[in-house]
């Protein structure tokens, strides 16, 4: 249980990390790519440790290094698609209103 809590607690903080660095992250809320990674992390660890890999030799890392990686590039990716499409609705919503 001691990996998940090390699992949510990085891929929490490179959810803030991604948040940010991000030039457009006044277009969305600060938990959002936080919440996207610790969700995507925990589930991964959770599918990777009823499969088995926390337990065979050689493989014990895996459920500890992949949910983090995996739940940080989750968080780059919505990060990406969420600012570009909340600008990009932005515009449109603010033209329209001026053309009134």
């Amino acid at each position: 249980m001691l990996s998940l809590t090390i699992v949510v607690l990085v891929t929490a903080a490179a959810g803030f990390i991604v948040w940010a660095n991000d030039k457009r992250h006044t277009r969305y809320g600060v938990i959002l790519p936080a919440g996207v990674a610790v969700g995507v992390g925990a589930v991964s660890w959770i599918i990777l440790m009823a499969a088995g890999f926390g337990y065979l030799p050689g493989m014990t890392w895996l459920p500890w290094v992949l949910p983090m990686v995996v739940g940080s590039a989750a968080a780059l990716a919505v990060v990406l698609y969420v600012g570009r499409t909340r600008a990009k609705h932005d515009l449109e919503r603010l033209t329209a209103a001026l053309r009134l």
